[in-house]
């Protein structure tokens, strides 16, 4: 699977790591926004990886910041973008199966790296359930373009 993996300066360190994990499991990873520790913005790195996830260049991504909450919030900014926020690994098998999410985010201050490793390896073996859900996909999809989604 192609994946796209960025971060702040506080989820470099944890980026790097799961860098090394997704690659083991045979993944293609791009790394971008990266700022190899130096302060830079998150919205920045959330733009560019999920534009990528939004284009097509990539099939999943992925960004940590430290609360991983404002990753979150631009990334869903973009048309196309099902970010969710996971903080254990229910909730990452709830956002692949009920939402569909193709950018996880994940917090680099909040939980440790062995749950990360973790949170991510369920994420990625978990498919979406479709069914009842496609239904409320559909009606993000009417938000996305402006539309009321109970009509």
């Amino acid at each position: 699977m192609k994946v796209a993996l960025g971060s702040d300066h506080r989820g470099s360190q944890m980026a790097q790591a799961l860098l090394h994990q997704l690659r083991a499991e045979g993944h293609e990873v791009t790394v971008m926004g990266e700022c190899s520790g130096a302060s830079c913005d998150y919205p920045d790195v959330a733009w560019v990886v999920a534009s990528a996830v939004a284009n097509g260049q990539a099939d999943r991504g992925i960004l940590i910041c430290g609360t991983g909450i404002g990753m979150c919030i631009a990334a869903n900014k973009l048309k196309g973008i099902r970010a969710a926020l996971a903080q254990d690994e229910l909730s990452a098998q709830l956002s692949r199966t009920h939402n569909d999410a193709n950018v996880l985010c994940l917090s680099a201050d909040l939980i440790g790296q062995t749950l990360v490793k973790r949170i991510v390896d369920v994420w990625f073996r978990t498919a979406f359930e479709g069914g009842r859900h496609e239904r409320r996909l559909g009606k993000i999809v009417k938000i996305e373009n402006g539309l009321d989604p109970a009509k």
